[in-house]
């Protein structure tokens, strides 16, 4: 048959990516605690057209998703992006893999455990010159409490949910958890799914304990990367959805530790 993504253009323009998004997939994730875990990934895949090429193959994305059974760890998402530029003859490949990863957390008083729940998105280009960059990037919720609310008013202080977005490079393999762990950490409380009422308490007087502006949030969490010597580079960000505010207030850090 006619390969038609293969004659000649003559418009002599490079597409710098071009390939399929969207796509929902079962993948199977590193777990710290149970080895592994199952959940539903949305993916995206590309390569770079050279300027010669009409189009691409895009069946071929697909097949070699299949090849690799929506297996995710660092090293095979390092085959998976070489293997796209040989099955479609690119010098680049990119792909982005968007899902949510459970943990399970036991509420601090009465111990008793429930799912909680982070969203993660996996992003890894390949040159054909074998570099290959990685990035993980990682959004929590977690609860902050207003250090001058807490100064000025007479009968506590006001607090809001808060939303961690944290992007990083690494060398080395890095946990979920040990990312879930420095930014819980960071901020005024952790959120729970499950809390019964003595829960309830003890989180409400460890917020209002551990007030914490944005400000603050994102250089309690910047200390804890620069801290940590897997971590090459990072980009975090803090967005406070203010309680009695109508707008919302954010912080953000970028490091590149090599330099």
């Amino acid at each position: 048959m006619k390969d038609v993504q293969r004659e000649r253009d003559l418009r002599n323009i490079q597409i710098d990516r071009v390939g399929v998004r969207g796509v929902s997939y079962p993948v199977v994730l590193m777990d710290r605690d149970n080895k592994t875990q199952n959940t539903i990934a949305e993916i995206s895949m590309s390569v770079m057209l050279p300027r010669e090429y009409r189009g691409t193959h895009m069946s071929r994305f697909i097949e070699t998703l299949e090849e690799y059974h929506g297996r995710l760890s660092p090293h095979e998402l390092e085959e998976f992006t070489r293997r796209l530029c040989e099955k479609l003859n690119a010098s680049e490949s990119s792909l982005s893999f968007e899902f949510p990863y459970y943990f399970r957390k036991k509420a601090p008083v009465s111990k008793i455990e429930s799912y909680s729940k982070c969203d993660v998105i996996l992003e890894a280009i390949y040159e054909e010159d074998k570099h290959f960059d990685m990035t993980t990037c990682l959004n929590l919720n977690v609860q902050t409490l207003c250090p001058c609310s807490k100064e000025i008013a007479k009968y506590g202080a006001h607090n809001q949910r808060a939303l961690v977005s944290l992007k990083i490079r690494s060398k080395g393999l890095v946990w979920f958890e040990d990312l879930i762990t420095m930014i819980e950490n960071s901020a005024s409380a952790p959120l729970f799914t499950l809390l019964k009422r003595e829960d309830e308490k003890f989180i409400t007087e460890m917020s209002y304990e551990r007030p914490r502006f944005v400000e603050d949030v994102i250089r309690e969490l910047a200390a804890a990367l620069d801290n940590d010597e897997r971590i090459l580079w990072y980009n975090a960000r803090v967005t406070s959805y203010e309680s009695i505010h109508n707008h919302d207030a954010f912080a953000e850090i970028e490091r590149d530790k090599r330099v």
